[in-house]
């Protein structure tokens, strides 16, 4: 099925472009051998100089801007100036912060600051980037998560992500064209380093694998993540539509780690065979823990994502596929080696 695309905007609005995804997405539009590179002005927001000046030498119609989704006021120079069709890709947020409150803080307050920006300035289309934890997880190995899925948040973050996608949805009634799309965890090059942990884990072989290690895991490579974005944008599609984006198919525990470990090798690096095998009491328990802690205001990652470790959390892209044109090309292997193969470009120590 063919899939019509409108002309890509005279300016492309890019929110948290230092991140992980902005980054890729940056990379992916003034790409001029790629297939989605284009030539009309960006603005990145960026939250420091270091990210400004890294994203400026990406060309001369890049004029990054230095802001924060959470002062409204330092928005204003996204626009400001600017004629012609505008869109916006909004995918600054915080994932693991070290207090709960921030993630309604920057999470859904900001969003709401973006598309207020987004309304103010007749923005053709928002693209919002959401999460799966809106959706809490799959009751059972063989559920996956449907386009139209009831909300059932897990934990703050979650609840943060959630009310992020009503606002979307609030504005959307009131006349935005902006859309959602949802990635659950992803992977793959210009990861920040702390996820270089997962790689160093998994190579001393002490990656703690709950139960079975059959839970199944849905996984997006970043480069599908991007296709996925860059699709949800210029597609005509109505308004407060969302579409689920990963690889094609789950995976499970078990292969994630092997997979990783076959990559590593692959990249001449020793592997431990893992040794860290815990009983499934072991992920309730810490997700009792984080209850408790995330309670008492406060954030913390390890047991977070220590209590999610038994959960299946899969979706069904079948959506994105049929709507969007949606066609992940890379899978967990080759994904991986080219994760694996980036960082120790960078010089990451794994």
């Amino acid at each position: 099925m063919t899939h019509s695309l409108r002309p890509a905007p005279d300016v492309t609005v890019v929110t948290g472009a230092g991140g992980w995804l902005g980054t890729a997405l940056m990379h992916a539009l003034t790409d001029g051998g790629g297939g989605w590179g284009r030539t009309g002005t960006m603005r990145p927001l960026v939250t420091n100089r270091i990210e400004f000046e890294r994203l400026r030498q990406l060309g001369q119609h890049v004029q990054p801007v230095i802001g924060d989704i959470t002062k409204p006021s330092t928005l204003e120079a996204l626009v400001a100036g600017c004629s012609g069709e505008i869109d916006v890709i909004h995918t600054a947020g915080v994932i693991h912060p070290r207090r709960v409150a921030d993630f309604d803080t920057v999470n859904h307050q900001g969003t709401r600051a973006v598309l207020a920006l987004a309304a103010a300035n007749r923005v053709r289309r928002v693209v919002h980037v959401s999460s799966n934890s809106p959706f809490g997880t799959n009751p059972h190995s063989g559920d996956r998560f449907r386009n139209d899925e009831p909300y059932d948040p897990y934990y703050g973050y979650g609840r943060s992500k959630m009310a992020a996608e009503l606002a979307v949805l609030e504005a959307v009634d009131a006349g935005l064209d902006a859309v959602i799309v949802r990635p659950p965890w992803f992977y793959g090059p210009h990861q920040p380093p702390r996820q270089t942990t997962f790689f160093k884990m998994v190579r001393a072989g002490k990656f703690p694998v709950i139960g079975s290690g059959e839970q199944l895991r849905s996984m997006a490579y970043v480069d599908n993540l991007v296709q996925g974005v860059l699709r949800a944008e210029p597609v005509p599609t109505p308004a407060g539509r969302g579409w689920w984006i990963a690889d094609a198919r789950p995976y499970t525990i078990n292969e994630i780690v092997a997979t990783v470990g076959g990559a590593l090798e692959e990249e001449g690096l020793s592997v431990r065979p893992n040794s860290v095998r815990l009983p499934a009491i072991v992920g309730r328990i810490a997700e009792i823990a984080d209850a408790a802690v995330q309670r008492t205001g406060r954030y913390v990652q390890q047991v977070h994502v220590l209590g999610e470790m038994d959960k299946n959390i899969a979706c069904d892209i079948g959506a994105a596929c049929a709507e969007l044109g949606y066609e992940p090309d890379v899978e967990l292997s080759e994904g991986m080696r080219r994760s694996v193969r980036w960082c120790l470009q960078q010089g990451f120590e794994l």
